[in-house]
């Protein structure tokens, strides 16, 4: 009997396994005119994945309940959960629009990823925005696509840095800010921070070539990311496309001997996926002294070693040499004199770069209602660079964590929590050696070399930040956000460069010294509402700082450690809607903002005499008034998966800028005499009131492919006083292509564009506040590149 009981027990289990398993089967189509979308990527999570046949058809094995996704270039995924393997699933699929899609990489505390559900200004750009022009060096995808935001260089591919809102800049020499490195926001690559644990940002050795998706939060972003009192820029590299793996080579030239060799290898299979990537680029430069080599290997990976977690890891090299010409003065970029600084060709004025990334990362969900995710991360880099003032060596070690938990819990009633809890921590040290430059005496017209030892310093910082932000969702879709980050920063520094004067046993000058900045708490708090699905508006404050770095902490004449020095603050008020009109058709974002940034640091001078300065110093002044409006809009004016024409989409951007100076004083010398500087009321330096970006992409089904689009970038004041004031330019680029797949394994591009078709004269970097040096100028004539790109997929 027992046996028999066991048999008809076996059989009752086998029939219900039976029963659940089978094909499932559906149809994947254009959501807009329900034409079918042929190859497709279907994949059950966990198991095989297929592609649709013509007529947007598949067909797969199914065992009881799966999750399927579904990814077609151009159009957003979609994720799909199957209770029932004889559903007959009809998945209709929108295209691709980077103003409303999900955030991907961007941490936020509402489960519902879509940009409508998220209260703060955030810019998306993916493949498409990056590659409209050559896809190289990021600011003209940056300039072109994201309201508020300007990215600048100092050379071909070096000195890039982000002006966020107005705010982006070290501190100046004449009371205001300059443009020698980065700071305010943070940058962040695959989730590793490229934001070192002082607050300064160097991105001479990202490959920008290798990016494919972009992310830029604008404004204080304490609450999930510490000092960041500007905002945050994420970078993620391509992804292997899902169940495909493929082999390419991608070649590009261009104008002023351009030259882009990149091998990619990619791998994607249901459980893992590999990207292994080199690039090689050269260039000549359109001035004298602006060479730029960089030689490029970065490899990502993810694994899924089941249902629970996922571990993803980044490993990247770069070794990076480009050549500075030197800042212009007005008088040369006004007369196309491209020659360059003397002071800095003199020199061999260049930056030189051998970097490695890594980064490791582990998500493990404990259940449907908390998830972690941790990130381990370092970084070495060796840097030699020298210019107008010396030669520097600095060889920074980074490494770090950042840990979240993420979770979420149903209140009922239509209501739920859900929250992240996190904490990252980094740590810095440094060797900081700086050099004077004399004459070759073997060779007197050529190159200065390094002359004698002016500094040698050994740095350590630390920043740590804990943050937690929740939203609370109600009925009627609102929601409230209520967040706080609570962040510190530690610098110790030691003169390693010995002076017989400072070693007495009292008076002598100090060659240590500490400083910390404590409990910086950056509050965010937040009110969406999301109307028929389409429309969205919030109300949202945030508050941020920036702590000062290492060279500000010491007054350097008198080497007293600077203990009034205090870190700035940022507040921004902010307002915006959000949304989709005309049939979803027309995707818009707004924002107004009134952001305010107190205790700057400006530079101060301390008289000698009543005709000297004995010296200079960084102390807080006065305040920064930050007031704008930004709108970005594409539309979606045609669209089919049959016609001669696949899409035709215009798209336009716009930024409002009201910045001013609010009661900015500080000490300076005017005609050898002691004077007050009040630049109370005065527009901000480096601020264009207007800028604005309009344009228009186009692609047909047989595989040809065009953008054009136009840039305005109103004049701007470049010196604190208002006396200077940059020109205005405008620019036309365009880009045309034509990309294929033959056959299912040969993917072929084939692209030609050109730059500044008018021939305008304009700038790739304003130096703020630095006259008699001015401009890094870009070319002022048109300027052209081309490519191919092969790829077979096996």
């Amino acid at each position: 009997m027992k046996k028999i009981y066991i048999s008809f027990l076996g059989l009752l289990i086998s029939l219900s396994v039976m029963a659940q398993s089978g094909q499932l089967r559906g149809k994947v189509f254009d959501a807009l005119d329900n034409k079918p979308l042929a190859n497709a990527h279907v994949q059950v999570v966990g198991s095989g994945g297929t592609t649709t046949d013509s007529d947007g058809a598949f067909s797969l094995p199914c065992n009881g309940a799966v999750d399927v996704i579904v990814s077609f270039v151009g159009y957003r995924e979609v994720k799909r959960k199957v209770d029932n393997c004889d559903e007959e699933l009809n998945i209709g699929m929108a295209m691709a629009n980077q103003i409303l899609d999900d955030v991907e990489i961007t941490a936020t505390s509402n489960t519902n990823r879509s940009i409508l559900y998220q209260p703060v200004s955030i810019s998306k750009m993916s493949e498409v925005e990056i590659q409209r022009g050559n896809g190289l060096f990021l600011d003209d995808a940056i300039n072109t696509n994201v309201p508020g935001v300007y990215m600048s260089r100092r050379a071909v591919s070096s000195g890039q840095q982000f002006n966020i809102r107005g705010y982006g800049n070290g501190v100046g020499f004449r009371g205001a800010s300059n443009n020698f490195d980065g700071q305010g926001y943070k940058v962040y690559l695959n989730g590793i921070p490229i934001t070192d644990a002082e607050g300064v940002t160097l991105m001479d050795d990202i490959d920008f070539g290798s990016i494919g998706n972009v992310e830029v939060i604008k404004g204080p972003a304490g609450s999930l990311y510490g000092l960041a009192i500007a905002g945050v820029i994420n970078l993620e590299t391509r992804k292997p496309e899902r169940g495909k793996t493929s082999v390419s080579q991608q070649v590009m030239a261009g104008s002023y001997g351009l030259q882009r060799y990149t091998t990619q290898l990619q791998i994607g299979s249901d459980r893992s996926s590999l990207l292994l990537n080199y690039g090689k680029q050269h260039s000549d430069g359109f001035m004298s002294h602006n060479e730029s080599k960089k030689d490029f290997v970065n490899m990502s990976a993810e694994f899924y070693p089941n249902a629970k977690q996922r571990i993803n890891t980044y490993f990247g090299y770069s070794h990076s040499y480009d050549e500075r010409g030197g800042e212009l003065t007005i008088d040369q970029f006004d007369t196309g004199d491209y020659t360059g600084n003397p002071r800095y060709i003199k020199n061999n004025a260049h930056s030189e770069i051998t970097s490695f990334r890594a980064g490791l990362s582990h998500i493990y969900s404990f259940n449907d209602k908390i998830t972690n995710t941790t990130t381990f991360f370092g970084s070495g880099i060796s840097n030699n660079s020298s210019s107008a003032g010396g030669w520097t060596d600095k060889n920074p070690i980074n490494y770090g964590l950042r840990s979240t938990l993420d979770m979420k819990f149903s209140l009922g009633a239509g209501a739920s929590l859900s929250g992240i809890v996190g904490v990252e921590s980094q740590r810095q040290f440094a060797q900081i050696i700086g050099y004077g430059m004399t004459a070759d005496s073997t060779n007197l017209a050529g190159y200065n070399i390094i002359g004698g030892l002016r500094s040698n310093q050994a740095a350590v910082s630390g920043t740590t930040s804990s943050f937690t932000e929740w939203t609370l969702s109600l009925p009627h879709d609102v929601s409230i956000t209520a967040g706080i980050g609570v962040s510190t920063m530690s610098i110790a520094l030691d003169d390693r460069n010995y002076a017989a004067a400072n070693n007495i046993p009292s008076g002598g000058r100090p060659t240590h010294y500490e400083i910390s900045y404590d409990n910086l708490v950056s509050p965010h708090f937040a009110v969406n509402k999301v109307f028929n699905s389409s429309l969205s508006a919030y109300v949202s404050y945030s508050k941020g700082y920036k702590a000062p770095v290492g060279s500000n902490i010491v007054i350097s004449t008198t080497g007293e450690l600077n203990t009034g020095l205090k870190p700035e603050v940022g507040n921004q008020f902010e307002i915006g809607t959000k949304g989709s009109l005309l049939d979803n058709k027309l995707n818009y974002q707004v924002a107004l903002f009134d952001a305010e940034f107190s205790d700057k640091m400006t530079s101060v001078a301390v008289p000698l005499n009543s005709t000297t300065t004995a010296y200079t110093y960084i102390a807080n002044g006065g305040k920064q008034q930050n007031r704008g409006v930004e709108i970005a809009a594409t539309y979606n004016a045609y669209q089919s998966a049959t016609g001669f024409m696949n899409y035709v989409r215009p798209f336009a951007n716009l930024t409002y800028s009201d910045f001013k100076y609010k009661n900015f004083t500080y000490e300076t010398i005017v005609s050898g005499q002691p004077a007050l500087a009040d630049y109370s009321g005065n527009a901000v330096a480096g601020v264009s009131p207007i800028v604005a970006n309009v344009g228009v992409d186009v692609a047909a089904n047989s595989g040809f492919y065009a953008n054009l689009n136009y840039s305005f970038k109103d004049a701007m004041p470049i010196t604190s006083d208002g006396a200077f004031e940059s020109q205005i330019y405008r620019l036309v680029n365009a880009k045309i292509g034509y990309h294929k797949v033959i056959s299912d394994h040969f993917d072929f591009d084939a692209y030609f564009g050109a730059n500044n078709i008018t021939g305008q004269r304009y700038y790739y970097m304003v130096f703020i506040n630095q006259l008699a040096d001015a401009y890094i100028p870009a070319p002022d004539k048109a300027n052209y590149f081309g490519g191919l790109n092969l790829k077979y997929i096996f």
